[in-house]
């Protein structure tokens, strides 16, 4: 009998891993559309996400911060600290969420449970929790205030800003990233099929014939 090893065991597992849009990614495309009103959609697969709770006044803060070389934004409701590459994103007065490229959700909750020592907090790993949708180009802003209530203007909603928030019937976490605007939405996995629809719908004026 032949045993994998456990380095092996988690590249085959890596391999079968499959984005809940994955058949999704050439339809995606085919409705995006350049230009001055362009818009694009378009599935960011795996990103590390970890869920993190520790009071803001806790010693373990300066801590955490140190490890992941990244503030926890605290002073104001729903920023966003770092970029797209690693980023800490304001969820509640004692809760962020880490986001990171695929592959460092071992190191970031390592670095975080090191950190927190015997502060009270905890550190998850959510990654699977959640797909990315990245809606991009000068009518991303227009497709988006379709499906959310939210006021999307840039004189309140900016990059470096990020919200919890409905988009449909669906509960999505809303985070600009550039002035362009680009934006990247997470949303659960088993929603993510009707969130495309319905950006789909939303980009038709904007959409390539």
């Amino acid at each position: 009998m032949t045993v994998a090893s456990p380095a092996h065991s988690r590249v085959g597992a890596l391999s079968l891993r499959r984005s809940p849009l994955a058949d999704r990614a050439a339809e995606l495309a085919a409705h995006g559309a350049g230009g001055p009103l362009g818009v694009r959609l378009a599935e960011e697969t795996f990103l590390t996400q970890v869920n993190l709770r520790v009071h803001p006044g806790s010693p373990a803060v300066a801590r955490i911060e140190h490890a992941l070389d990244l503030a926890l934004p605290h002073q104001e409701p729903n920023l966003v600290s770092g970029d797209e590459n690693g980023a800490a994103l304001w969820l509640g007065p004692d809760e962020w969420l880490l986001v990171a490229p695929d592959g460092h959700a071992d190191r970031l909750v390592g670095s975080v449970r090191s950190a927190l020592s015997d502060s009270l907090g905890s550190t998850v790993d959510v990654s699977a929790n959640r797909t990315t949708l990245r809606l991009s180009g000068p009518a991303a802003r227009e497709v988006l205030e379709k499906i959310c209530s939210l006021d999307l203007h840039p004189r309140a909603f900016t990059p470096g800003r990020c919200a919890q928030t409905l988009l449909g019937r669906t509960q999505a976490i809303l985070w600009q990233l550039d002035p362009e605007p680009t934006y990247r939405i997470l949303v659960r996995g088993s929603f993510a099929d009707y969130l495309a629809d319905l950006l789909l719908d939303a980009m038709r004026e904007f959409a390539a014939p």
